[in-house]
């Protein structure tokens, strides 16, 4: 019975290749971990603390002396900011690589501390990242890019991993000498790379241009805004371009895309494409530009911004309504504001037909509407009496105002509650809706019984 079980034994867990395994595990370990060489090289990067953790203080306070003190743009002062905040941990990494220029000048191995630096230099960039940018976009970005890449290169793998990539390529055709034209999965992980940083970059400069432009008192807020819209898909275009030239891509290849490219904007992209080409239609007229008070199917606003896709419009509630650009060509819209700022406001009331003196009651509306402080004295206001109504005799009271960005549903409640308080001091009647009903026959009800 024991034989029958060592035997089945044997058969799942051959003693041979456990033997045989644990020996080679040993081999590994004695020749790559328990050398001389290695033991060396974990005793350097062990004591190279020590320096990092006495020189790191005063790396610090050269930092913030040097460098702090001096910056003077927000992204400067965070860069040293994140420098003097990884102090310590520079040192290390200045004194690791101390230690492999020494052990490379006596041919002695090194390659655990070259590993140790690749991961400290890993770790000091998503740092460095994490602490300027302030982005958690970015710093995932950099902890995904920089980590992977600095393991490979410690283990030595990432020569061979880059060799892999240049391989998977895509055939994009022939090009001149009949050599073909290939991109490979290097080419595009180098191409994402490059157009993040410049993509980056580009933004950053469309928004510090558009910061100097507003600046400019010479330029119009339409001639502003064109610009500003022109930086916005011009500079990542260049970006694109950029990134696909350093990565080597070639141009001329993008021909071969420019036919499903144009039947996608046809199809799918149509509406994108009429936004933009509505968008600077808007601005070449100049119907609205910023600033410009406005009224687009029952919403009423100023505008904020106009953007390459849609006007940004800031009602009188505080909210901010986007409206893509094509609809203020097609639907039209009522720009209280554009040739002038003189807009002229409605107030209709009625009185109780016992009123008997009329003409006081237009001297009465026209005085409420001139005391109140946004009606402009000239033209004055004025009140006609504009028919007959079922229950009342109806005026219109019209003024003016210069202010249409302050709000026009205000002022006209101002004028309407001064009138209602003159009204009333002169004992006329704002009569509310009545009817008088006849009635022809009128049959008594029957008597109850008993």
């Amino acid at each position: 019975m024991q034989a029958r079980e060592d035997s089945v034994l044997d058969h799942v867990l051959p003693a041979d290749e456990v033997t045989s395994a644990l020996l080679a595990l040993a081999d590994w370990a004695e020749t790559y971990l328990l050398n001389i060489n290695v033991l060396i090289q974990v005793g350097l990067i062990v004591g190279a603390l020590v320096p990092a953790i006495i020189f790191g203080p005063r790396l610090r306070r050269l930092i913030d002396g040097q460098l702090t003190s001096r910056a003077r743009t927000p992204f400067l002062i965070r860069l040293s900011g994140a420098l003097a905040e990884l102090a310590t941990p520079i040192a290390l990494y200045l004194t690791l690589t101390v230690i492999r220029i020494g052990l490379g000048s006596a041919g002695q191995p090194m390659d655990w501390v070259a590993a140790a630096i690749a991961l400290m230099n890993a770790w000091i960039l998503v740092r460095v990242v994490t602490l300027v940018i302030r982005s958690r976009f970015w710093s995932r970005l950099a902890f995904y890019i920089a980590w992977p890449i600095a393991a490979l290169d410690a283990f030595g793998m990432l020569g061979p991993v880059i060799e892999q990539m240049r391989d998977l390529a895509i055939p994009l055709g022939q090009g001149e000498g009949g050599h073909p034209i290939q991109f490979s999965l290097l080419d595009v992980i180098r191409t994402l790379f490059y157009f993040a940083l410049l993509f980056w970059g580009a933004t950053t400069l469309s928004r510090v241009l558009q910061q100097r432009l507003e600046k400019v008192e010479e330029l119009s807020p339409s001639l502003k805004a064109m610009i500003s819209k022109i930086l916005n898909i011009a500079l990542p275009l260049i970006a694109l371009v950029i990134a696909l030239q350093v990565a080597g891509f070639n141009l001329a290849t993008l021909a071969v895309f420019s036919g499903a490219v144009g039947l996608g904007i046809g199809l799918g992209l149509q509406r994108i494409a009429s936004n933009f080409i509505a968008g600077f239609t808007l601005i070449a007229d100049r119907s609205i530009k910023p600033g410009d008070v406005i009224e687009i199917d029952n919403t009423f606003g100023w505008v904020t911004a106009m953007q390459a896709r849609y006007v940004a419009i800031r009602t009188r509630d505080g909210t901010e309504i986007l409206i893509p650009n094509d609809r203020f060509i097609t639907e039209g819209v009522t720009n209280w504001s554009r040739s002038d700022k003189f807009v002229r406001l409605h107030a209709p009331f009625g009185v109780a037909y016992g009123t008997e003196d009329l003409r006081l009651v237009q001297k009465l509306a026209m005085e409420a509407a001139a005391a109140t402080g946004r009606v402009v004295e000239a033209p004055a206001p004025v009140c006609n009496l504009v028919e007959y109504g079922d229950s009342s005799v109806n005026f219109d009271l019209r003024f003016w105002i210069t202010d249409p960005q302050n709000g026009m549903a205000n002022v006209r409640s101002e004028v309407l509650m001064g009138l209602w308080e003159r009204l009333k001091e002169n004992g006329i009647q704002i009569p509310f809706p009545q009817r008088d009903i006849h009635v022809r026959t009128w049959n008594e009800p029957p008597s109850p019984r008993g």
